[in-house]
């Protein structure tokens, strides 16, 4: 039995390794098993399928490739009010401004990130990309969040492949503490942190996955979640958007390969959570910060969920139940075919 912590240089936070734990006896809550009901190219009754009609009364149109509109339901609004009752004592608040989009990643219902051609991946980057300028760019957005929420487990409202934008008049706090924390170690150090933390990982060796001329994919060394996977360009960028186009050709390459993966690991559609880090737009000093895509999956095992509890709830650290050197292993163990294409062919 190891009991061990390791440091998280981004969230700059301590993350307990105790991998041991991961076999030990469980009687509680699992997933159902199974692949679930066959999923249609076309479901009429998607708000986000061409032609179908959304919530608000607006009807999609016959997009044929990546699709954006303003989200039916934001969590956030340009109009929204300014003359806030003033709460009282050390109560505060302010308006929540800002730009809440929706990107559908193909007309086909029954497809997902994984399923899409490298080409399809790009355009979508390239979207993406023209999306946190454009956003960035802005009076009064502050930052601007690119996330995919991918499985029920995780809350997904609607299965149809898609992510969300949400382009804000404040920083999301995980983004402002891995700001400060880069800008606080290239001003003390001179070096970028991402690019240390690529170091060493390659000095180690064991925990990357994959990698080209620009890009590469690995499970951190502080993994928290028991699949977690970092895919990044090899160069310091502060966001998608300032990628050469041989660069983001590059990462598609790597995260079609990360996904494909996931999905083979249980031969099933994989879960996550998929956030962009992209440096804020406030004006704020980003010197160091490091564009990269995180994979934050809630499983640990096939049915069985990482729960947060006491912990990291309670206690406010991550306790991690798997080595990430053997989770690493496992995920570059599996075929860069997709179990659904193997299954298909002749």
């Amino acid at each position: 039995m190891i009991w061990e912590q390791r440091w998280h240089p981004l969230r700059e936070e301590w993350v307990i390794v105790a991998a041991h734990r991961q076999d030990r006896p469980w009687v509680g809550e699992t997933l159902p098993a199974g692949a679930g009901a066959a999923v249609p190219a076309h479901d009429p009754a998607c708000s986000f399928c061409p032609g179908n009609t959304r919530v608000s009364g607006k009807r999609n149109p016959p997009y044929r490739g990546v699709f954006v509109f303003d989200n039916d339901h934001p969590c956030v609004g340009e109009d929204a009010p300014a003359d806030l009752e003033a709460p009282s004592g050390l109560n505060r608040n302010r308006p929540a401004t800002g730009v809440a989009r929706v990107v559908c990643y193909t007309p086909r219902h029954d497809l997902s990130l994984a399923l899409l051609a490298e080409q399809q991946v790009d355009e979508l980057l390239e979207m993406l990309g023209a999306q946190y300028a454009e956003l960035a760019g802005r009076a009064g957005i502050e930052h601007v969040l690119v996330f995919e929420n991918r499985g029920e487990v995780v809350g997904v409202s609607n299965p149809h492949p898609h992510c969300q934008i949400y382009a804000t008049n404040f920083v999301f706090k995980t983004i402002a503490v891995e700001r400060e924390a880069c800008r606080r170690h290239f001003h003390e150090t001179g070096r970028v942190l991402f690019q240390d933390i690529l170091e060493a990982e390659a000095q180690d060796g064991r925990r990357i996955l994959f990698e080209n001329d620009s890009a590469i994919a690995f499970v951190p060394y502080f993994a928290r979640y028991a699949y977690e996977v970092f895919v990044a360009p090899k160069a310091a960028h502060p966001s998608l958007a300032t990628l050469s186009g041989a660069e983001r050709r590059d990462l598609a390459r790597v995260l079609k390969r990360v996904l494909v993966r996931f999905d083979n690991l249980w031969r099933a559609p994989f879960p996550y959570v998929m956030p962009l880090h992209q440096a804020p737009a406030d004006g704020g000093d980003a010197s160091g910060f490091h564009f990269h895509v995180e994979f934050h999956p809630p499983l640990r095992r096939k049915n069985l969920l990482k729960y947060l509890a006491g912990p990291e709830i309670g206690g406010g650290n991550f306790l991690s139940d798997t080595c990430p050197e053997e989770k690493a292993a496992e995920l570059r163990a599996l075929s860069d075919l997709h179990y659904r294409a193997a299954e298909a062919a002749p």
